[in-house]
């Protein structure tokens, strides 16, 4: 199924899909997409509206054109930075970190400064290979204030963060792929197909559980190990004391039909 082309003037366009993926495509190719304070708050409200959208089970985000997201337009600069986004509920960040949903960033091309920091927001990344990471803060004296500065080196690790950001170099796709920023790398042409098929896959299992496994993973990240795995204990008890018998009746059936599948097809 393809996405249907955006209206021009729809700078944020969000389309769901009824198996119950939403895309956010970030729609201004001619400015490499870049954001706007209009543009940050309404994807802001795009992905706290599709969070509480009980038909939306998981959330892709691209780009139109060759860009997913270059920044901010610093043509507006002083408009985004010196006002802040302070409103939580239209500060698109922050509204993916609060979203229960997995969220699939789907980055097509160039995720310069705020784009890669948008993109560090997302759940897992599929790129295509002309997709370029790149941090351009300090080259322009602006402050990360969307998380870029933690959220690298905790996945890349302090050392290659480090040159990143303080040599404003571009990473490539398969350079980010080589380091566990990116999970995949495929041809633009299969870029929307491939997080489509990741969208279908997690769609197909247990609903509530794939929710609270983003919550304790994302929880448990922030802590030390010791105390990540005390969380999960903890929220693992909760659940299995909250379930009814006829809830563990219908996992015994689900695991037997899965046993049965496995040895018909093996």
């Amino acid at each position: 199924m393809e996405i249907p082309s955006p209206p021009p003037d729809k700078l944020i366009f969000v389309h769901r899909e009824p198996s119950g993926v939403a895309f956010v495509l970030i729609n201004r190719p001619k400015a490499l997409n870049s954001l706007t304070r209009p543009m940050i708050e309404d994807m802001g409200r795009a992905i706290r509206s599709l969070a509480s959208d009980d038909s939306v089970r998981v959330i892709i985000l691209s780009g139109s054109g060759r860009a997913f997201c270059s920044g901010v337009d610093l043509t507006a600069a002083e408009d985004v930075f010196k006002g802040d986004v302070k409103d939580v509920d239209v500060d698109p960040v922050v509204q993916m970190e609060l979203c229960k949903k997995p969220i699939i960033g789907a980055i097509n091309g160039f995720a310069v400064t705020a784009g890669f920091e948008i993109a560090l927001a997302c759940d897992l990344l599929v790129a295509s290979k002309e997709a370029k990471f790149m941090d351009t803060h300090a080259r322009f004296g602006i402050f990360p204030s969307w998380g870029l500065s933690q959220k690298l080196s905790r996945i890349i690790g302090p050392s290659r963060a480090r040159e990143v950001s303080f040599t404003a170099a571009p990473v490539t796709a398969e350079q980010a792929e080589r380091w566990g920023l990116v999970n995949h790398v495929v041809e633009g042409r299969e870029l929307l197909k491939k997080a489509r098929q990741i969208a279908e896959a997690m769609i197909r299992n247990d609903w509530d559980l794939v929710q609270m496994y983003k919550a304790v993973i994302n929880d448990g990240f922030k802590l030390d190990l010791d105390h990540g795995l005390a969380l999960e204990k903890e929220r693992g008890h909760a659940y299995y004391a909250g379930m009814t018998k006829e809830q563990f009746k219908k996992m015994q059936e689900f695991i037997a039909i899965q046993s049965s599948c496995s040895h018909s097809t093996s």
